[in-house]
């Protein structure tokens, strides 16, 4: 069993950032499916918020949505697992390939709108990106 060093910081909060992001997914996802909250426009491209202009395909998206949220939480911490357990190439294509996909998933929600949560992700998830990429942590899972 490999175990990550205290010294590789940059891995461990990676690995924190995504176990976060995943309390946060299931919890939103959970409120979204029961109704309790509705999408917010922010959170929307453009495109979706005028074909959503009906207050009840709003709610059965929102729903669906929060279905949706509630698995990529999920992900989020197989991903988040991935990270801090290290010590296997399969962690370490699991841990790249999800956070290239989020990184595709922010860059679009962002089309059309600024928005500092979005952005602020953004920026965590090139991060973590360039800490997977470094070659002594791709050591730590090769």
């Amino acid at each position: 069993m490999t175990v990550i060093e205290i010294r590789n910081y940059p891995l461990i909060l990676s690995g924190f950032f995504y176990a976060l992001l995943c309390v946060f997914s299931i919890v939103t996802g959970i409120i979204y499916m029961s109704g309790k909250r509705q999408l917010n426009p922010l959170e929307l491209s453009d495109s979706f918020v005028k074909k959503l202009s009906d207050e009840d395909k709003l709610i059965k998206f929102g729903k669906k949505m929060g279905f949706v949220t509630f698995v990529v939480g999920i992900v989020q911490g197989l991903t988040s697992f991935s990270i801090l357990k290290a010590g296997s190439p399969v962690y370490y294509w699991i841990a790249l390939g999800f956070t290239l996909f989020s990184i595709g998933s922010v860059g679009f929600k962002l089309k059309g709108k600024i928005n500092a949560f979005p952005i602020l992700k953004l920026i965590a998830y090139l991060a973590i990106l360039t800490v997977l990429l470094l070659g002594s942590t791709r050591e730590l899972f090769l």
